[in-house]
């Protein structure tokens, strides 16, 4: 069972985070880089104002262990105490048998060479070449403490320091927190906070004169009859490796900002693919995880060649908004003039602007002849070539030989005046863009994708892939079963059930083993504020034999309530 709340973290959860970004931005460039080697995470602690010992260090760098990203780093930082000076005054009492106030260099290297942490003749003496500690061979361990004590507090407001005067680095997201120095010492921390998305054209909002390249494209959910959710996928070029930071949101088509378009409560994701030769070549590289607002968001780091860009909506909120009632009128989306002139209705040219918004996939106000084919695509089936753009460039309004927003309603307005105002045809490309009857896009959710790489410039591109479902299970069923372990069916060895809980969603998938098909018996009825993609509380799914199959996606009714997970998966008896 696993309870998803609200996220939140305590002042001092805050102010641990603030050390660790200031400590490893003290050895790093930046927050993507990961420690390699035991001496760099040695050094990062020291920064972050910690001592580790050969111990302590051999037990966070195993022989195994090849690299620590910065969430390992914050995680080795919780646990690495701090020594204070209480603690090291016993110690060094504990030697001093006559309570004289010092120990000499022969008594502290006799304790130090029989046994614990033993340091080296060099280390030795190191710390009796200290002249304000060494009273002619004694160490006066009183002012040695206090020394350690203000020596480790130095280097971790020193590294604070740096990140505080550093703009470019203050603004640098980490790990799955966002950096924002306390205001004051009684301020404290709130939900956790995720990094806001940058502003389109000053790259990452980090400051003005950042080197971070942006671009963005826009796409969209189609919700289909046989309840399946299709979309454009896209690639990704990069000419050199380069830090990479990805966000996907539902795309907001309303005009007033107190009142938002109806979809924008639905999940996206997007999931990131090296894209091989062949499909099984393909490996998942990463997904969004994390959120903000709307927003899901990726970052890490991406060597130099070409990537697959998959958009994901889990179908826990992308349904039909409501049945159209029989006695609900369709809206009207041709009239009459006093003089007899066919003209698109108002309701309809809103309609139509906004597709325009959705198919103007790189948001330049124009479409160009591949932007308008998936357009036909989803609507008709067919495509327009060069010659048929030549005539429409004759007819329509365009610019750069794209179609603007004004000579898109042309082009309807003459389809209306060739059926004599019959709007049938209208209503089929409506439909086929989500809408029904009512110009209500119930069965879509547009949606937004920005991409910022480092020092480089970035390059999308749509894509149309027949491989593209497939391609896309592929990933989210790696992403379930790379973040979980697996767990035994109850009474079948060979059967196991993987469950995925993230921050936003929940998500399992049954691989059966065996050279038989199973059927799965699967029962939500203990949890609470929970939606599943299969629409049902208590279902059944059949596996077939050496099959992996995603089982369900669940996700919160509300976010503004605590939600429980509670699912028993069951086989049922073969027939």
């Amino acid at each position: 069972m696993l309870t998803g709340m609200s996220a939140s973290v305590t002042a001092e959860d805050g102010a641990v985070y603030a050390q660790c970004r200031a400590a490893y931005l003290a050895v790093f460039r930046s927050s993507l880089t990961s420690i390699t080697s035991k001496q760099q995470l040695c050094r990062v602690l020291q920064e972050a104002g910690r001592n580790p010992s050969r111990a302590s260090l051999n037990k966070y760098w195993t022989p195994g262990t090849s690299k620590l990203n910065f969430d390992d780093f914050c995680e080795v930082f919780k646990r690495e105490k701090k020594i204070e000076e209480v603690e090291l005054m016993r110690a060094f009492k504990k030697m001093d048998v006559h309570g004289a106030g010092y120990i000499t260099h022969t008594e502290l290297q006799r304790v130090l060479s029989n046994g614990g942490e033993k340091m080296t003749v060099e280390e030795l003496n190191a710390v009796f070449s200290l002249p304000d500690i060494n009273k002619d061979g004694k160490l006066d361990y009183a002012e040695f403490c206090r020394l350690f004590v203000l020596t480790t507090e130095r280097c971790q407001k020193a590294a604070s320091e740096r990140l505080e005067a550093d703009a470019k680095l203050k603004r640098q997201n980490f790990g799955s927190q966002s950096y924002s120095p306390p205001k004051s010492a009684e301020s404290s921390a709130g939900a956790v906070t995720h990094p806001a998305e940058p502003k389109k054209g000053a790259a990452l909002d980090f400051t003005d004169d950042s080197d971070w390249h942006h671009s963005s494209m826009r796409g969209c959910f189609f919700l289909e009859d046989d309840g399946s959710i299709s979309s454009l996928q896209y690639q990704l070029h990069l000419p050199q490796t380069t830090s990479v930071y990805l966000t996907i949101q539902p795309l907001n088509l309303s005009h007033r900002h107190d009142k938002p378009s109806s979809w924008m409560a639905v999940d996206t994701s997007l999931f990131v693919m090296s894209a091989g030769e062949k499909k099984e070549d393909a490996t998942l590289m990463g997904f969004t995880e994390s959120k903000v607002k709307e927003k899901y968001v990726w970052k890490g780091e991406l060597n130099s060649g070409t990537y697959h860009l998959l958009p994901f909506t889990s179908g826990c909120r992308l349904k039909k908004q409501r049945e159209e009632g029989l006695g609900n009128k369709p809206v009207d989306l041709v009239n009459r003039s006093d003089m007899g002139e066919l003209d698109l209705t108002k309701e309809l040219r809103e309609v139509l602007s906004d597709i325009f918004d959705v198919i103007d996939l790189d948001e330049n106000g124009l479409l160009s002849l591949e932007e308008y084919n998936f357009f036909e695509l989803r609507t008709s089936g067919e495509q327009c070539d060069r010659d048929a753009w030549a005539v429409c460039k004759e007819n329509f309004d365009m610019r750069k030989n794209q179609l603007t927003r004004q000579g898109f309603m042309e082009l309807h307005l003459m389809e209306a005046t060739e059926k004599d105002g019959d709007p049938a045809d209208l209503w089929v490309t409506l439909e086929a863009m989500g809408y029904n009857r009512m110009l209500e896009l119930d069965k879509a959710c547009p949606f937004q994708i920005n991409v910022y790489c480092e020092d480089t410039q970035v390059s999308i591109q749509p894509l149309s892939l027949d491989s593209g479902p497939k391609l896309l299970n592929k990933a989210v069923q790696k992403s379930i079963t790379v973040k979980t372990g697996a767990k035994a069916l109850r009474g079948h060895d060979n059967v196991f059930v993987y469950t995925y809980r993230g921050e936003q969603r929940i998500s399992s998938l049954i691989a059966n083993k065996t050279n038989q098909k199973v059927t799965v018996h699967v029962n939500n009825e203990q949890s609470r504020n929970c939606c599943s993609s299969r629409g049902m509380t208590v279902f059944a799914v059949e596996v077939p034999a050496r099959t992996k199959l995603v089982c369900q996606h669940v996700l919160p009714i509300s976010d503004k309530h605590d939600w429980t997970y509670s699912c028993v998966e069951s086989a049922l008896p073969s027939t």
